[in-house]
């Protein structure tokens, strides 16, 4: 009997997702002295603002996890778009994410907010007063219509360049490890440990793809600046969690 109770305790143990006891919205010692700092605590909305705070939206914090709430497909029909209250200029932003089944959503940064300023109106809908920014796009690719567009696809820059052969998706139902690093004039889009785009702001060639998109009439569109974190609501559920950046200074 005791063969078979071990045989069995070490069938489970081997059955488990490697680091699956790993804590969540934590940052080990290594970390902490290498300068990285959490953006979500797993248990609380501190250091994050609406953009709309007079909707009374909200997004919900589910098993450790900041979840937009669904709403109807369509953006901030949800828990409304909520932006960082802190700003950085030089920094790696690295982040985990699960969606739904064709859903759609985006890690913002470079972020315009024009609640007092509209602008040039973005989508079918919209009012020019939402908030606009460079998009790491947030996609189920199989089912979501999007997917049609290699610009749309997740991990691209939305809109603008689509991610390269070497991008590797999870499944929906998994969580993806995301990265935007931004040093310099230099951008990179990162996917599950693998990089899947770059591009060099205020360059030739992206002032250029910018002159092309539907973001050609936005002021400055290609330029750097200090910026927060918006996370979109698309109107469809998307978890987050493992937030945490490292500003990036004299590196």
């Amino acid at each position: 009997m005791k063969k078979y109770l071990l045989l069995a305790l070490c069938c489970l143990v081997s059955w488990r997702t490697p680091g699956q006891d790993a804590v969540l919205n934590t940052l080990s010692e290594t970390e902490k002295n290498e300068g990285w700092k959490l953006l979500f605590d797993g248990k609380t909305l501190t250091g994050w603002r609406s953009y709309r705070p007079a909707l009374g939206k909200r997004w919900n914090i589910e098993e450790g996890c900041l979840k937009n709430p669904k709403g109807t497909g369509r953006p901030e029909t949800g828990g409304g778009e909520i932006l960082t209250i802190e700003e950085f200029t030089d920094f790696d932003f690295r982040f985990e994410w699960r969606i739904a089944p064709g859903g759609n959503s985006g890690v913002m940064y470079f972020v315009k907010e024009r609640q007092n300023a509209p602008g040039p109106k973005m989508f079918q809908g919209d009012d020019g007063t939402g908030p606009v920014g460079h998009e790491y796009q947030l996609l189920d690719d199989v089912r979501h219509p999007d997917g049609k567009d290699p610009t749309h696809r997740a991990g691209a820059l939305y809109a603008l360049i689509a991610p390269n052969t070497s991008k590797r998706l999870k499944p929906v139902g998994e969580f993806n490890k995301s990265r935007i690093l931004v040093h310099g004039l230099h951008v990179e889009h990162w996917l599950n440990g693998t990089k899947i785009l770059e591009y060099e702001l205020e360059s030739p060639s992206f002032i250029a793809a910018v002159a092309g998109s539907k973001y050609r009439d936005l002021p400055n569109f290609a330029n750097k600046f200090k910026t927060c974190f918006q996370l979109q609501d698309h109107g469809d559920e998307i978890w987050f969690r493992n937030l945490k950046i490292r500003p990036l200074t004299n590196l």
